[in-house]
């Protein structure tokens, strides 16, 4: 029994970072199914609430660069620890009644506060188990994109028995707890996740990185994919309501089985590890381009044909994510490991903050359908360029 429990720790790091990604995506995701209470409360259209989330989503696409290229110098535990605890601030800001200023003041901070996490995360996850990169990032994905699960789910639950707030509530008293759990236990893993050899680095060995023509067209396919997600995950509740004709207790539902089948990052990590990267990621791609076409095309009100379009959909967009990551961390040199993941990760979040704005802009001028349509082709362009990439080969690792 010892030797067993002796053995679950070394995973002592992955279930924490893991924990603090689940409560960033929990923060997150509790804004889109309130929307529409926002809405009510603050007398606010589509196109205000879209922008709002969109400017948690920017500042959140900003922190990607800053934070991996700090995490080089000062480790990552330092930076991780200080973000799940601006995110859980930003949280309890949340918890009495605010302006509607003050309420998107609240959303910029946890969009601060989690945009520290994934790039540090990643590259911490990749020293802590080198041999297991798609393994470790499936299973922060797949527990991450269950605070994808949760955050439907209690909105409806407490807005039930309290109100909105009680959410917050809830959402900053975890990431104080996971906050301080993660500075006390982490570091005994990881005593130095400094990294000695960025010290030197500098803009131009970043701006290398995109020199290279299939790394470029890879950070092509990267946005593309983010932006359609990220739009699409945004509004998909109000989607489901408005041009599908659903309730809001079945778009929630709906919403919520979009991050249940996440489990399937556990099997695309762990599936990269062995066969590769890009022949999962072209497979990925294509089938959450197909299930967007589809969730246009599916008619109003069919209850089963829309929870299965967003099962595919969700297979798809959740099976890409792990196995990006481990793709970006093999062919990014370790000199410029932390900052080179954040650069790519600030273009690609950068593209999907800009989606919401957009989305909620479209849907109040021509509608959600076509809204969804421009999306669908976002993804459509992702899958045909990783298609190209898989034709003419994949890139060899990077030496140091």
């Amino acid at each position: 029994m010892y030797r067993r429990l002796r053995s679950l720790t070394r995973f002592d790091a992955l279930v924490l970072t893991a924990l603090i990604w689940f409560l960033a995506k929990f923060l997150r995701y509790a804004f889109p199914p309130l929307f529409g209470t926002l809405q009510a409360e603050y007398g606010v259209s589509n196109a205000v609430v879209g922008t709002a989330y969109t400017a948690l989503m920017l500042v959140y696409a900003l922190m990607q660069f800053p934070s991996g290229a700090l995490a080089d110098r000062v480790g990552a535990v330092t930076v991780i620890t200080v973000g799940a605890a601006a995110a859980a601030v930003g949280a309890l800001a949340l918890v009495p009644s605010v302006p509607f200023a003050l309420v998107v003041a609240a959303m910029l901070l946890v969009g601060i506060g989690t945009g520290v996490h994934k790039t540090v995360a990643i590259r911490l996850l990749s020293r802590v188990y080198p041999a297991q990169t798609g393994r470790a990032l499936g299973a922060l994905d797949t527990l991450g994109a269950f605070g994808g699960v949760a955050a439907p789910a209690a909105v409806i639950a407490l807005t039930t028995h309290a109100d909105w707030h009680a959410v917050f509530l809830a959402g900053g008293v975890a990431g104080v707890a996971l906050a301080g759990a993660f500075a006390l236990r982490v570091p005994k893993r990881v005593p130095d996740s400094r990294n000695a050899a960025a010290e030197s680095a500098g803009a131009r060995e970043y701006a290398a990185l995109f020199r290279r023509p299939r790394f470029a067209v890879f950070v092509v396919v990267t946005v593309f994919f983010s932006f359609a997600y990220n739009g699409a995950v945004a509004f998909l509740p109000l989607y489901l309501e408005r041009s599908a004709g659903l309730s809001t207790v079945a778009a929630s539902g709906i919403f919520s089985v979009l991050f249940v089948v996440s489990l399937v990052q556990l099997l695309t990590g762990e599936a990269s590890d062995h066969v590769g990267q890009l022949p999962i990621i072209g497979f990925t791609l294509g089938l959450a381009a197909v299930a967007l076409v589809a969730l246009v095309a599916v008619s109003e009100a069919n209850f089963l044909a829309l929870a299965a379009v967003v099962v595919a959909f969700g297979l798809g967009a959740h099976g890409f994510r792990p196995v990006r990551g481990a793709y970006l961390v093999s062919v990014i040199p370790d000199s410029v490991a932390g900052g080179g993941l954040g650069a790519v990760r600030t273009l690609l979040m950068g593209a999907g903050a800009l989606a919401p704005a957009a989305v909620g802009i479209l849907s109040d001028t021509v509608g959600f359908r076509l809204a969804f349509t421009a999306l669908a082709a976002s993804m459509a362009i992702a899958a045909a360029l990783t298609v190209l990439l898989v034709f003419v080969g994949d890139d060899a690792p990077t030496p140091a």
